[in-house]
């Protein structure tokens, strides 16, 4: 098939129909949009107009996103929502009038398919994605390919959170949908007393500041959801669970604050990256699947074999630590780190001196190593460490052993003076073993020269800021994936 094969996708929205010419990588070459209308005959007629606007000589096929239950492989519109089509043909309609092959699927299912093509769960291939919205919509991947069930697999937000529960639109008490969806999370802030139009991110300022109702009304949104999650990932154990539509960050975010109960539930949760281009760019690639074979998923890859390693990286006293809680507390991947094994021995042994805690720092090191090679192929570890303290050959040495073969690295830094009040103000928490007073200036000095190991990709991170960990999971995904050890 020539390299210049474009398809087009369409999203349909409730507020606005977007569509798009979309490329076999899934670049987006040319977009229009248009206001929706809850006439299905009117919305019809622009999805068509569209289209014509959109299509040429390079266009193979045609996908489209529908809000509503959809079988994906009849092309059946069942149920809708502000806007029923599952009142006319559209599928034989707008194939008929544009005379090209259409794919019609859920519209959670075509945004799913293009996070797994080049999105926030590029290269994984069991993947469950919540859309958070109006409602709650959701779709799965499992092998790389959207489950479908008999027919109708992935009606996520209708997961019990609370059998006696308030009435869900879809006849059941206590969905998910009820407690966790955009309508909800209005609810419960007016039910706390907040002005009606507080946004989710006025909540976590307010909450940052304080505020207990902001702090509530977070708990309670998070909560159900964190429990449909973790039902999902006891049911499914995907690699990765996604949250998508307008309040995915929101939701990723508090969720972060809600962590599982068991350790197994825990896959790494975080927000799709491709916003509102996700419905286009998937359908698009949907309708070039299609096209070629239904069982083809554009641009999935086979799952990782090998085990990662994230080096969470800086001198003493430099925020490392803090950084690790966060993205482990995101991502469900266990932190290895120095004071972690080395204190438990300091606290038995009744303290040590500085020459002895080195050594024990250099046994720790090892064991470090030791437990990712006895952990299983696709694991993934952050190493919360100052990899400066031993030779970086070393390292290599250890990562080989552990059978590592995919490295990022985060460097967290911050000024020297900075570095020297926070190891000065914790000293009086630290075991002793571990340097006293006289080592700060060594340790300012240490901060002018230090420099990361820039064994995988780099991420820098200023800890004299707040961190930004949406930003980190963001870079950190793709960079396991895509850079092996180097």
């Amino acid at each position: 098939m020539p390299d210049n094969t474009s398809t087009i996708g369409v999203d349909i929205g409730g507020t606005n129909i977007r569509a798009a010419r979309i490329s076999r990588q899934g670049e987006i070459l040319e977009r229009i949009s248009e206001k929706s209308n809850n006439d299905p005959e009117i919305a019809l007629a622009r999805i068509i107009e569209m289209i014509k606007r959109l299509d040429g000589p390079d266009v193979v096929a045609i996908g489209i996103g529908v809000p509503g239950r959809v079988d994906g492989r009849t092309r059946a519109v069942l149920s809708g929502g502000y806007l029923d089509l599952s009142r006319i043909a559209m599928a034989e309609t707008v194939e008929t009038s544009i005379g090209k092959p259409v794919v019609v699927d859920n519209d959670c299912n075509m945004a799913l398919v293009a996070e797994i093509a080049i999105g926030a769960a590029a290269g994984r291939s069991n993947v469950v994605m919540f859309t958070i919205g109006t409602g709650i919509g959701g779709a799965i991947a499992e092998n790389g390919e959207i489950v479908r069930g008999a027919r109708l697999a992935g009606q996520l937000g209708h997961i019990t959170v609370d059998h006696e529960g308030r009435d869900c639109v879809c006849g059941r008490r206590g969905c998910v949908e009820t407690e966790s969806s955009g309508t909800a999370l209005r609810r419960h802030i007016v039910e706390a007393g907040l002005p009606p139009a507080t946004s989710a991110d006025a909540l976590f300022t307010l909450e940052e500041q304080g505020d207990d109702r902001a702090r509530r009304v977070l708990h309670d949104w998070a909560v159900p959801l964190r429990a449909a999650i973790d039902t999902v990932s006891a049911t499914l154990d995907p690699d990765l669970v996604l949250l998508g539509g307008g309040l995915g960050e929101g939701a990723a975010r508090a969720v972060a604050a809600a962590p599982a109960r068991a350790a197994w539930f825990q896959p790494p949760v975080v927000a799709a990256s491709l916003g509102d281009d996700a419905g286009v760019i998937g359908a698009g690639l949907a309708a070039l699947a299609g096209r070629v074979s239904p069982s083809v998923t554009p641009s999935a890859k086979p799952p990782h074999l090998g085990k990662r390693a994230v080096l969470v990286n800086g001198i003493p006293a430099s925020g490392k630590s803090r950084v690790s809680l966060g993205l482990s507390q995101r991502t469900g991947w266990p932190v290895l780190g120095l004071d972690i094994i080395k204190n438990p021995f300091l606290e038995h042994l009744g303290g040590a001196d500085r020459e002895f805690n080195r050594t024990l720092g250099k046994a720790s090191y090892q064991a470090i190593w030791s437990v990712i090679q006895a952990a299983p192929e696709g694991s993934t570890f952050i190493v919360d460490a100052w990899f400066g303290f031993q030779p970086l050959a070393l390292l290599r040495q250890h990562m080989t052993m552990a059978g590592v073969d995919h490295v990022a690295e985060i460097w967290c830094h911050a000024p020297a003076e900075v570095v020297a009040e926070r190891y000065s103000a914790r000293l009086g928490e630290r075991l002793p073993g571990h340097p006293d007073a006289s080592y700060i200036p060594e340790l300012i000095e240490l901060a002018k020269r230090a420099e990361p190991t820039h064994f995988g990709p780099l991420c820098s991170v200023d800890t004299t800021q707040p961190a930004d960990f949406e930003a980190v999971l963001r870079w950190v995904m793709p960079a396991l994936e895509e850079h092996p050890k180097g």
